[in-house]
């Protein structure tokens, strides 16, 4: 008897010798490795026969599901080891699997038979060689490099004893008698082949693709009960609703059921124009379906998309789906009585919905607060407390193309209705290890510190990669948002139909007037910034000795917001609103100054009639005197009026500045008085714009025309000028909708409602039979309809005043630039004024700058105001710039973050999918490839997949996909995309492999020659020495950051020594 240690002797030298010509072999054992073959190939070649028998049931057929897991899993780890063992990675990751594999299947149909035990009953492993001297090695776990002493293995020891001649007889005996025995083994050498030849044959790029999902995602598999995956069995599949959406919507959908059933929350964020109204309606549909009771909260102005669909009214595309839900509005949170769409508020039950839909959610975005001397609540607490915290479990979902507005403490305020407000529960499903405070905190701080970098430093990349683990997993887990350009590039939109095409946008500058010796622009801002607008902060010229009987910090309110700011907040507001009046029209701006005069004049008129009454009762505003944006802020809502006796004050001084802003007011006044309509260039060019489009239509037949402004006044004012002018000219109708003054249209007799005007202007995208109606052509708004409106008929847009927030102008084109239209192109027009941009930058930033100022010095508050708003001159100057050039997307001009960066759902529902075409993934070898061409600008190089062996790794959280990396690098070995940005390299991964069911012939081809059919891998596994150095690299950079800003790190020592701390998953070439 001879004894291996396989440290100094090893199994593997005395095979080598012992193994002759005409030698026969049999093997019992749990174990056959190819690199096992491998090693031993010349001496295996000589051989006459092997026999070889599993000593447990591997390769059999399957008698039961896989419901005994824990036998399952020991098989599929034998039946995995013929590809290489745990221990044998280093091996694998040499990249000549293929090679191997072809090799070792060929000489098994050659030389070796293979049966497997059937029974339950166990067997003796050794390793019998029938030779002159007919020698056994014992016990011996598997024919694999550990078993014969190439590896170490997880063995403390691993002693194997050599009995030979007669002695070793009995293995022999045994080993025959089991091998003839039909009732105990089975011959598994077709499957053991078929098994192997996995590892050579040719992969298509999207196998590769979805073995990639399956290893990276397999756990949220694991995590997917029947009970937060939609149950087809409610039929919603069969609905007109599912019929109708498109395949991105429906994979949404689906994803959403799945959050509201596991997090009892989602936000749907997908980008402007992709349709969230159809499916949010297919989520109510489910609910509705299992006898759900639904609400529907949405801005006013959009109540007539959400009636049409639940109403038995000819033009809902959707009648047969027979939908049940309310309609209330946002506002309706913050009544008490009274009657809202029929339902009296008094009387709903408000605890007893299943499910919430906030349609623009973005609404919610402040939070809670309390104000007023009775402690209002707003509608956020309102919808807390009343709908979300009382009476049955309710479930969220929320709408909004712009859920962040700078703030990501926007986004916490809204997810914090799914969760009720309890903070600990939330945190306890989505697995965080910090509380969501912190999470948002910590987000916010570098979200700030990245506001702070130069322009061309400000990339969302750069921005992906400074945020915490924690924040993308709470991301991911409940929101959904995805791209125009997302759809464009991962989604086959053969069915779709293509966005339609953008023509570059035509800038207009148009001078004031041509009038002889008349006013411009810029002596009107000249003018407009002598003012002082005094009469708004009366605060300002109470005299000290009088100041206590004002108690003005009683008045204070939520946010810390004193009377003195809130004026000074007013003050800011007007000067703006003066100049965005101008901007918006001649008509506009002098019902504006005339208004303001006439306040100022009443207020000095008061003064000089000190003696009959002293009282002074400060009336607010009409807030329909300001923009959309304006009208949303906090003034208008806290604090309260207040009477000022005169006596109080330093009237004196305050008159001499009334007066003078009277007077400026008066000079501005006598210049502009002269320009009527028809000297009006702008309204003027406006006309002509109209009729060069309704002469020559940019898409075949449409003549149609939306014109935005930001002014109910501007609107009445092109109205008026425009509707008869279009009707005696071409016979075309036109019309106007405002959010605050009644709405108006040629067609004699129809009233003129919100959503009549909508349908009876975009019929086709309203789903609307005209049944010869008169249709509308031209359309004239503000922007009570640019958000949640689908106008898609029409081609041509014109912003006759040109939005400060950027956002507003792509919101305004989204009503247009929708998936699905019938138009081939559509062209934007915006105005400006007449006056170089940074000028026009410079003069906005003036204005909010000087307005910054004098809150902070006047009163001691911050700007409370107005805090969201960036004063970040340069990056407003880009935005602006770039849209006089092009046509651009919401996620591409933010200023800041787009969730749409965030999320990997998308990836899981892919997987979802695959799952029914690919079986058994689990029986799938590691190391495989796949070949592909490359597309568009990618270079040509590799993907690497790997796994990390080392538990101890990642303590810092660094990957979110860990112990899973990823790494796209160059064929020059220049990492092209880093295994931290992992949403980049899974969409690179996509764009390159979905929906490629073939393989890539061409590609296949100059792969198998440079690489000489798999055997040749040098430069490949190269490659993947320098893509695990990188990682190291990247690791070791990020820490140093983490260090240095202050990031919660963990000291423990984590160290990747290399190659043999990963195994290599799959791959993906990408070739010239």
């Amino acid at each position: 008897m001879i004894i291996f240690d396989n440290i100094n002797y090893k199994v593997y030298d005395d095979l080598k010798k012992e193994i002759k010509k005409g030698t026969k072999i049999a093997i019992s054992a749990a174990y056959f490795s190819i690199y096992a073959y491998q090693k031993l190939k010349e001496e295996l070649e000589k051989i006459d026969e092997f026999k070889f028998i599993y000593t447990s049931p591997t390769f059999t057929k399957e008698n039961s599901s896989k419901d005994k897991r824990e036998f399952y899993i020991p098989r599929i780890s034998r039946e995995k080891s013929l590809h290489g063992t745990e221990f044998e990675v280093r091996l694998r990751n040499e990249m000549t699997q293929k090679s191997i594999a072809k090799e070792c299947a060929d000489w098994i149909r050659r030389k070796a038979k293979f049966k497997s035990n059937i029974t339950n009953g166990t067997m003796n492993n050794f390793i019998y060689l029938d030779n002159e001297i007919k020698c056994s090695y014992t016990p011996i776990q598997g024919f694999t490099l550990v078993d014969i002493g190439l590896e170490k293995g997880n063995n403390i020891s691993n002693i194997v004893m050599k009995v030979e001649n007669n002695e070793s007889k009995v293995f022999l005996d045994s080993f025959n008698e089991i091998w003839k025995d039909k009732n105990k083994v089975e011959d598994v050498t077709e499957e053991i082949i078929e098994s192997i030849s996995i590892a050579y044959q040719e992969n298509s790029p999207e196998f590769i693709y979805f073995f990639t999902l399956y290893n990276i995602f397999n756990e949220f598999l694991e995590d997917i009960s029947e009970d937060n995956l939609p149950n087809e069995l409610t039929g919603f599949k069969d609905t007109v609703i599912w019929n109708m959406l498109y395949n991105f919507q429906q994979d949404a959908v689906l994803a959403v059921i799945n959050k509201l059933e596991k997090y009892n929350g989602c936000i749907l964020a997908d980008s402007v124009g992709l349709g969230k109204t159809f499916s949010a309606l297919a989520v109510m549909k489910y609910y509705q379906e299992r006898g759900r009771n639904i609400l529907v909260l949405c801005p006013k102005k959009l109540y007539g998309n959400w009636n049409t669909y639940k109403n038995n009214y000819k033009n809902n595309p959707l009648v047969k789906d027979r939908f049940r839900y309310d309609v209330l509005f946002h506002t309706d949170l913050s009544r008490e009585k009274g009657y809202s769409n029929g339902t009296n508020l008094e009387e709903i039950n408000w605890g007893n919905y299943d499910l919430v839909v906030i349609d623009e959610s973005h609404n919610f975005r402040n939070g809670g607060q309390i104000s007023g001397d009775d402690e209002k609540e707003n509608r956020y607490l309102k919808l807390m407390n009343k709908v979300m915290k009382q009476g049955v479990r309710t479930k969220v979902l929320m709408l909004s193309a712009t859920p962040v507005n700078n703030r990501f403490n926007d986004l916490k305020n809204q997810l914090a209705l799914a969760y009720e407000g309890n903070n600990k529960e939330f945190e306890k499903k989505l697995n965080l290890n910090k509380d969501i405070d912190a999470i948002f905190k910590k987000a916010q701080q570098v979200f700030n510190e990245w506001g702070d970098l130069e322009v061309e430093e400000r990339t969302t990349k750069n921005l992906l990669s400074k945020l915490d683990y924690d924040f993308f997993e709470l991301l991911d887990n409940v929101t959904i948002a995805r791209s125009r350009n997302h759809i464009k590039k991962y989604y086959n939109t053969e069915k779709i139909g293509n966005f339609p095409e953008r023509l570059k946008p035509i800038s207009i500058r148009e001078k004031l007037t041509d009038l002889k010796g008349a006013v411009n622009y810029k002596e009107i801002y000249q003018t407009l910034n002598n003012l002082t607008l005094a009469v708004y902060t009366p605060s300002n010229y109470i005299l000290m000795s009088a100041l206590s009987k004002y108690d003005f910090e009683d008045n204070r309110k939520k946010k810390n917001l004193t009377q003195q700011g809130r004026e000074t907040g007013v003050k800011r507001l007007m000067q703006k609103n003066l100049l965005k009046r101008l901007e918006s029209s001649v008509y506009s701006f002098e019902i504006t100054i005339t208004k303001v005069k006439s306040y100022i004049d009443f207020i000095i008129d008061k003064i000089n009639n000190l003696d009959k009454n002293s009282l002074l009762n400060f009336e607010d505003f009409n807030n329909d005197d300001f923009d959309l944006d304006d009208q949303n802020t906090d003034f208008f809502i806290i604090g309260k009026k207040v009477k000022f006796d005169l006596k109080d004050m330093d009237y004196i001084s305050w008159k001499r500045e009334l007066e003078e802003d009277s007077e400026n007011l008066a000079l501005l006044i006598s210049m502009i008085k002269d320009i009527e309509p028809k000297y009006d260039n702008k309204l003027q060019k406006l006309l002509k714009l109209i009729d060069e489009k309704i002469k020559n239509p940019i898409n075949e037949n449409n003549k149609k025309v939306i014109i935005f402004t930001a002014f109910a006044d501007t609107a009445k004012y092109l109205y008026d000028n425009i509707a008869d002018y279009i009707l005696k000219k071409y016979g075309l109708n036109t019309a106007m909708v405002t959010g605050s003054i009644d709405g108006k249209t040629t067609i004699k007799g129809l009233k003129a409602d919100l959503d009549k005007v909508l349908t009876l202007f975009s019929p086709i995208s309203k789903g609307k039979d005209m049944n010869n109606e008169q249709e509308i052509d031209i359309l004239i708004a503000t922007d009570c309809i640019s958000e949640g409106q689908n106008l898609q008929d029409c081609d041509y847009l014109i912003n006759y005043d040109i939005h400060w927030n950027p956002v507003r102008i792509i919101q305004r084109f989204g009503r247009i630039d929708r998936i699905g239209s019938k138009n081939k192109v559509i062209q934007l027009v915006n105005y400006w004024p007449d006056i170089n941009l940074d000028e026009y930058i410079n003069l906005k930033a003036r204005v909010e700058s000087r307005m910054k100022i004098s809150i902070m010095t006047s009163t001691g508050d911050d700007d409370l105001i107005n805090q969201e708003e960036k004063g970040d001159l340069e990056y407003r100057r880009n935005q602006l710039k770039k849209l006089q050039e092009e046509v651009v997307d919401l996620e591409d001009i933010n200023g800041g973050i787009s969730i749409m960066d965030l999320g990997l759902n998308d990836f899981r529902l892919d997987l979802i999918a695959y799952l029914k075409d690919y079986k058994n993934p689990d029986k799938i070898p590691m190391g495989l490839h796949s070949v592909i061409s490359k597309k568009d600008d990618l270079k040509p190089g590799v993907i690497f997949i790997l796994k990390n062996l080392n538990k101890e790794i990642n303590v810092n959280k660094q990957n979110y996909l860990h112990p899973f990396y990823m790494v796209y690098i160059s064929n020059e070995s220049e990492v092209l995309i880093n295994h931290l940005a992992i949403k980049d390299l899974l969409d690179t991964l996509r764009f390159l492999c979905k929906n490629k069911k073939d393989i890539d012939k061409e590609a296949v081809k100059l792969f198998n020659k440079e690489t000489k059919d798999g055997h040749k891998m040098n430069r490949y596994s190269e490659l993947l020495s320098s893509t695990i150095k990188s990682i190291i690299e990247v690791k070791n950079e990020n820490e140093i950051d983490a260090i240095i800003s202050g990031k919660d790190f963990s000291f423990f020592a984590e160290q990747i020594d290399g190659l043999d701390d990963f195994e290599l998953i799959c791959f993906l070439v990408v070739e010239w």
